[in-house]
């Protein structure tokens, strides 16, 4: 091996370049990792990253960017909705309206006995809950253009199935002779810890 070769591998050797251990005779064939022997000059590599590293680190980087992408994105009511909205029920609590219309027929939200002018649940029991409950009913149902009447599809939801006579007379008072198809549903648990919840589908032929 000639002087100049020496001091060359010399010099990379500094680098901290690791040598095949092949006998050739060509500096072109003692390639160090991270370096390009074409050039005879280093080339940075990742230092400290294995491949797989590297790899966890783009994928992570891919999804957080995707993540930020969903988080920015924002969605519009299609101009065949309109929404309903009126201060004479209690404002939506949450990323919801407290009606839709969609073609002749209107959608209300869950009804819950809060006052809408506090925005604090009734006080008393669960008479007096089904009572404020079905007068925000009523309220988004007229605001949407119809009435009880109408009312299609009622959806009843109950902390205790113990209350159901109970709200089912206050039910009786607020749509008369007219019964909607309705379900009755039992539930652990609702929003602000009230009693009941309706909810309603309405006609608006």
């Amino acid at each position: 091996m000639s002087i100049a070769t020496h001091t060359i591998l010399a010099q990379l050797e500094g680098h901290g370049a690791t040598w095949l251990k092949t006998p050739v005779g060509s500096l072109s064939s003692r390639v160090s990792s991270g370096f390009s022997a074409s050039s005879r000059a280093p080339t940075p590599i990742a230092l400290g990253l294995s491949a797989g590293a590297r790899s966890s680190r783009t994928a992570f980087a891919q999804t957080a960017t995707a993540t930020n992408s969903r988080k920015m994105s924002t969605v519009n009511t299609h101009e065949s909705l309109s929404i309903v909205s009126t201060p004479q029920a209690p404002a939506a609590i949450g990323p919801y309206s407290q009606g839709i219309k969609a073609g002749d027929l209107l959608f209300c939200s869950g009804c819950i006995p809060l006052d809408p002018a506090s925005m604090q649940v009734v006080e008393g029991g669960v008479e007096a809950q089904a009572e404020q409950a079905f007068k925000n009913l009523k309220a988004v149902v007229e605001a949407g253009g119809a009435e009880l009447g109408k009312v299609v599809k009622t959806t009843v939801f109950l902390k205790s199935m113990d209350d159901f006579a109970a709200v089912n007379g206050v039910y009786a008072k607020f749509f008369g002779n007219h019964k909607p198809a309705r379900s009755a549903v039992e539930v652990a648990r609702l929003p602000k810890d009230v009693l009941v919840e309706v909810e309603a589908i309405v006609s608006l032929k």
